[in-house]
């Protein structure tokens, strides 16, 4: 009875960040499939851009991916295909200013208050210290995987307050390898619709995929299991302390 009234006060104090966190995984899929159609209906929107047009396209997919508008990998592989490589720098430069603009409007909606709640808890506000310890292992390591939504990242990340430098430049250097994967794949496409409904991959893109997935999910766990091992460590030695 005691967890569950827990957990009820943990919904019923949160309950913005959840709804936020829960439309950042849902709009993504909805708009992105939208876009598509209106690229492809449009395909000379994006074809021969002076340099201040392509600074404002790299300017409002850092917007639209900070508010989850637009997938990832949906801007590589339509960057790689309108942009070419000379696009590639913009593209990544734009994912670390989304990043940026993604934790400060996660900091915004949730004021704090999702901390504050788990700081009540002795072994949380242990496990959350040490996480923030490993924030730079942590954020390279949610950025790597192809499978965890960008924006939702954001948000989490920005929740458990780590350092916006370094939030800053391991997540441009965590979406490097997927990325450049995407943007390639692109560049090689001869159709928009065909290329952002089903990128072909190939099998050894395929791996490859399946290799980012393994490093982060097994790199998490290993994050996890020692910041948490850490906590429990601390809490049982201040309460040897106090007997």
């Amino acid at each position: 009875m005691k967890r569950l009234a827990l957990l009820r006060n943990l919904i019923r104090q949160n309950a913005s960040t959840f709804i936020s966190m829960l439309l950042l995984v849902v709009v993504p899929v909805v708009i992105s499939s939208t876009l598509a159609y209106v690229l492809y209906d449009h395909q000379a929107l994006l074809q021969g851009l002076n340099w201040w047009q392509m600074g404002l396209y790299f300017l409002i997919v850092s917007v639209t991916m900070a508010l989850a508008l637009t997938p990832t990998t949906f801007v590589a592989l339509a960057s790689g295909f309108y942009l070419s490589w000379s696009g590639f720098p913009g593209i990544v430069v734009s994912y670390g200013v989304a990043a940026l603009v993604g934790y400060s409007l996660a900091k915004l909606i949730d004021h704090g208050k999702m901390m504050s709640f788990l700081n009540r808890f002795e072994n949380a506000r242990n496990l959350m210290q040490e996480l923030r310890a490993e924030s730079w292992s942590l954020i390279f390591l949610t950025r790597i995987s192809p499978v965890l939504p960008f924006a939702l990242m954001n948000f989490v990340l920005s929740l458990l307050q780590v350092d916006r430098k370094k939030f800053f430049l391991a997540s441009i250097l965590g979406m490097l390898p997927r990325t450049f994967f995407f943007f390639w794949i692109g560049t090689q496409a001869s159709d928009i619709l065909i290329l952002l409904q089903k990128p072909e991959t190939g099998s050894g893109g395929k791996l490859l995929l399946i290799l980012l997935v393994i490093i982060s999910v097994g790199g998490l766990y290993f994050v996890f299991d020692r910041a948490l091992k850490k906590a429990l460590r601390k809490a049982s030695t201040k309460n040897a302390e106090n007997i």
